[in-house]
């Protein structure tokens, strides 16, 4: 039986030690075929962006006659002649820009001049002989040692490609892997050094270039043409919005249906469909995130763990939430933890300068970037989104908890508690951990001296919408256990919030929020009067709505029916 060789992206390694392969082969055909001489094809980490941009190397790359026996048995040797004859043919010079990322550009810099002396070094024979001229030839030598300007290593590409075409008598395939890498990590901090310089290399290589036959570039976001691809009207985008490549990158479920069976796992199929399906990119459906699938066969014995998001730091998800004005952002991230979708606009042309003043270019960003994914397309640019998965749903769940945590300074133990409280029927504890959660949390707003109930009309316009998502924020960390819906009908209205859990033996919750204003010079009777009345107004409504028909439906018995009023920052219940 064949095994997996985790972690290594190199097609050639995996082929030739006969490792267990899904077959991508068809790629190649379709690079061959599409229309565009040069292809930019974003996917989120992880997603074998690499492994295939690699085998699109080993097969078109020449003076390696033994290259063809690792495509022999795979789908691309059954296609026809004119494609096949085009293996070991071109040229390639083939960089990656994984590791081009650090705190400043001077090191970056030095990461990027590295790998282009890299492929320099390896074409080195160009210097034999008469094929350069003598200034092409202390060109050559000023970037192979290290001692080019940066004009020269911008230049540097479209340079060698010349070279190489002249020694070939061919025209060159260009490979760049995760061109956005250095371009991500300059954000906020030295964004105006890296991207003149990526743009001058990108277009050097690509645009008008007489000697290229075809490009490739990978990454995760589609930096805008202005800032970065300006100019090449050669090129063809295609990201997962698009149809193109769509199965190329990611396991479809037929895949994972065949490793498993190949590999002998003895599994859940359901249990990992839940945990590591539900990509879709363009017409393409059920896509699996690869990584994590193939973690999971290896250590299938552990159970199911979320191995995707270890890889990387979930810092932008953070930092989109954590702000005193994020309050609508948390609302919408909360709704996709309780698996309802959000409808936003996709921008596919990204600018990064533009993301402290274009809040909504956080949601493109997620969606590049494998956190969310398509439910379905409303317009031109509007898109139906949601959490692809349980995998990704834990990493929603936990930043929300670590907002509660570490800004509003809540305890993850009171968060639990209370919302256990909740759907075991003890209601006077749920209050008194609930009025604990919100005073804190509004206590937090009033640090900046800003009144949350202010606050909360001049953001969203309804006044208990921000209550309602504070109430949300504390029930997610019960949605493994419930289906957690929010402002949908049921019975004769819109309940605030239904709670359905998915062992029906356990309690269902319907809960209806009311907010009353503050009035001066009032008395304390009058005040408590006031409450109570709102209270069995709230409660009648979930009885005369039959709010909870939904949880009859689902045959749940046992329904616990909470009103809770705001009177500014204070609950009652």
């Amino acid at each position: 039986m064949k095994k997996l060789d985790i972690g290594n992206s190199d097609f050639k390694s995996i082929i030739e030690n006969n490792n267990y392969y899904v077959d991508k082969s068809l790629l190649i055909q379709e690079v061959i075929d599409t229309q565009k001489q040069v292809l930019l094809i974003p996917r989120p980490r992880r997603f074998g962006k690499t492994m295939n941009l690699l085998m699109l190397k080993y097969f078109f790359e020449n003076g390696k006659p033994e290259n063809e026996k690792l495509f022999m048995n795979l789908d691309i040797w059954k296609t026809e002649a004119e494609i096949r004859e085009k293996r070991g043919k071109y040229p390639v010079i083939y960089l990656t820009f994984k590791d081009a990322k650090a705190n400043t550009w001077e090191v970056v810099y030095k990461y990027i001049v590295a790998e282009i002396v890299k492929i320099y070094s390896k074409n080195d024979y160009l210097l034999e002989g008469n094929l350069l001229k003598q200034h092409e030839k202390n060109d050559f030598n000023t970037i192979l040692n290290e001692k080019a300007d940066i004009a020269k290593y911008g230049n540097s590409l479209r340079q060698l490609s010349e070279y190489l075409h002249r020694y070939h008598k061919e025209k060159v395939v260009i490979l760049v892997d995760e061109y956005d890498t250095p371009i991500q990590s300059g954000y906020n901090r030295y964004y105006d050094d890296v991207v003149p310089f990526m743009r001058n290399l990108l277009s050097g290589a690509f645009k008008d270039n007489l000697y290229l036959y075809k490009g490739a570039i990978t990454g995760i976001l589609q930096i805008s043409r202005e800032s970065i691809f300006s100019g090449l009207n050669n090129l063809g985008v295609y990201t997962v919005l698009d149809n193109r490549f769509s199965d190329k990158f990611g396991f479809i479920e037929s895949e994972v249906k065949q490793i498993i069976m190949d590999l002998q796992v003895p599994t859940e199929y359901e249990e990992i469909k839940k945990w590591y399906d539900g990509y879709n990119i363009g017409n393409t459906t059920d896509i699996y995130n690869p990584w994590s699938i193939l973690n999971y066969i290896v250590e299938y014995q552990d159970g199911f763990k979320p191995y995707w998001v270890n890889t990387s730091s979930d810092d932008l998800l953070k930092e989109s939430i954590k702000h005193k004005d994020a309050t609508d952002s948390r609302e919408l991230i909360l709704q996709l933890i309780n698996n309802e979708p959000i409808v936003k606009d996709i921008y596919e042309n990204f600018v990064f300068t533009d993301m402290d003043a274009k809040k909504e270019l956080i949601w493109t960003l997620m969606l590049f970037s494998g956190y969310l994914t398509i439910g379905k397309k409303l317009g031109i640019v509007r898109y139906e989104l949601r959490i692809p998965n349980y995998e990704i749903k834990f990493v929603f769940q936990n930043i929300i908890l670590d907002w509660f945590e570490v800004e509003v300074k809540i305890l993850k133990k009171l968060l639990e508690d209370t919302a256990n409280d909740l759907v075991t029927n003890q209601l006077e504890k749920f209050a008194e951990g609930f009025k604990k959660i919100i005073g804190d949390t509004f206590s937090y707003y009033d640090t900046e001296n800003e009144p949350v109930v202010r606050y909360a009309l001049r953001a969203t316009h309804q006044p208990e919408k921000v209550y309602h998502s504070y109430v949300l924020g504390l029930l997610a960390i019960l949605s493994d256990d419930y289906i957690i819906r929010s402002n949908r009908e049921s019975g004769e209205g819109r309940y605030d919030i239904l709670m359905i859990p998915h062992d029906k033996t356990k309690n269902g919750v319907v809960i209806e929020i009311k907010k009353i204003e503050k009035k001066k010079r009032e008395s304390e009777k009058r005040r408590k009067e006031r409450i109570e009345k709102e209270l069995k107004s709230a409660l009648a409504q979930i009885e005369e709505n039959q709010y909870y028909k939904e949880l009859i439906e689902h045959k749940v018995v046992n329904i616990i029916k909470v009103p809770i009023v705001f009177l500014g920052k204070t609950a009652y219940l």
